[in-house]
């Protein structure tokens, strides 16, 4: 078995602190620190590519630049990494979804992945003319998803469904290949659209015992559909070449939060409505003290960041250790990112991932990897 490795394309600006905010709250100051140039980003995505990661995720929302573009724009200074873009259903057509996929796959030469985002803040989502209530954007997900799987087999579709209706859909050209899905939710709404539509279902860096019993329950409900699914998890990375290092950087980071930000973030991720940020939240309450909830799992940048919000902190090995537990439970895919983007990816790249590869639990996707890669940094 080959575990699977993505970063991440921080559209919302980088820094060596923590860039807050996501789930209908602004990005922090501290994103101007290094802004989202396609300069930067490309740089970040040739390190990725060069280290071994298959894909990097773009975000989507108002606290970052948008994803199709974005990444449109960095693929062309890249060769194999894929780009798994985020979008909500909700912003645009089926049809038109279908199609952009269908000409990024052939542009791209077929690096294009979708991370299909329901929305889990309505006043977000009204922002951009989306009314309807958190249940009914999963149904609308669902049946733009009916939809757009339709249109990459080729046929032509027709739906007159309870939010989405299409006549004599047809696309010119069908995406070669067919991008795989990947989605997330913890609701039960959520749970039924993965198990029928989605190829990957991701979850957010809980401890293993609450990740296991995810797995069970889509794994569950995709089996009642027929279908088998692969199980991803998203998760922020501190590694270094020892455990005391390692923390001294989490702690770094930690003492970087300003209380004023801190509880002004809170009381905005509170208003969430997504079930997944609920329990995000439940993790560390708040507050500064007994951060570390498993082994390793520090839900600190939680405290300033909504969505993903724990990370993996601790030295090469034990890093690796937690990634084998995560594995152990059925988690094939990793979508990691650190604080700054560039230099964790070499920390991880050349720290973690050998050590995976000594174990036969990763191999590099462009076989023997490279000898002329450089470490941006001393230390």
């Amino acid at each position: 078995m080959s575990l699977t490795f993505h970063w991440f394309l921080p559209t919302n600006g980088d820094s060596r602190h923590v860039v807050g905010g996501g789930h209908g709250t602004p990005a922090t100051a501290s994103g101007r620190d290094r802004p989202p140039t396609v300069a930067y980003l490309s740089q970040i995505a040739r390190a990725a590519e060069d280290l071994g990661f298959v894909g990097a995720l773009t975000p989507t929302g108002a606290w970052c630049e948008d994803a199709w573009l974005t990444t449109a724009m960095v693929s062309r200074h890249t060769e194999r990494l894929k780009f798994l873009v985020a979008f909500r259903p909700g912003f645009v057509s089926p049809t038109l979804a279908a199609q952009m996929a269908s000409t990024f796959q052939r542009h791209s030469g077929g690096r294009l992945l979708l991370n299909v985002v329901t929305g889990g803040e309505s006043h977000e989502q009204r922002a951009y003319g989306d009314f309807l209530d958190k249940d009914d954007r999963y149904r609308r997900t669902g049946e733009f998803l009916q939809i757009v799987r339709d249109l990459w087999k080729g046929g032509t579709v027709g739906l007159k469904g309870e939010h989405l209706r299409v006549e004599d859909a047809k696309l010119v050209r069908v995406p070669d290949p067919v991008p795989e899905v990947y989605f997330g939710g913890s609701s039960p709404l959520a749970g039924e659209v993965a198990a029928r539509y989605s190829d990957v279902y991701l979850t957010w860096g809980e401890p293993p015992a609450q990740v296991a019993e995810k797995i069970a329950w889509v794994r569950g409900l995709a089996a009642r559909e027929g279908r088998t699914l692969r199980f991803g998890i998203r998760l922020h990375v501190i590694t270094r070449d020892t455990s005391e290092q390692a923390w001294a950087e989490a702690h770094r980071l930690l003492d970087g939060f300003d209380p004023e930000t801190v509880r002004t973030v809170q009381a905005g991720l509170a208003r969430s409505e997504s079930e997944g940020q609920r329990r995000m939240l439940t993790l560390h309450g708040g507050s500064r003290d007994g951060l570390e909830i498993h082994p390793n799992l520090w839900a600190g940048i939680g405290l300033v960041r909504g969505g993903a919000g724990t990370a993996l902190v601790g030295s090469h090995e034990e890093v690796a250790e937690r990634i084998k537990e995560y594995a152990a439970l059925g988690i094939e895919e990793f979508v990691l990112s650190g604080y700054p983007h560039l230099e964790e990816a070499y920390w991880f790249g050349e720290g973690v991932l050998p050590r995976l590869a000594g174990q036969g639990l990763w191999t590099h996707p462009a076989g023997e990897r490279a000898s002329s890669v450089q470490v941006p940094f001393a230390g």
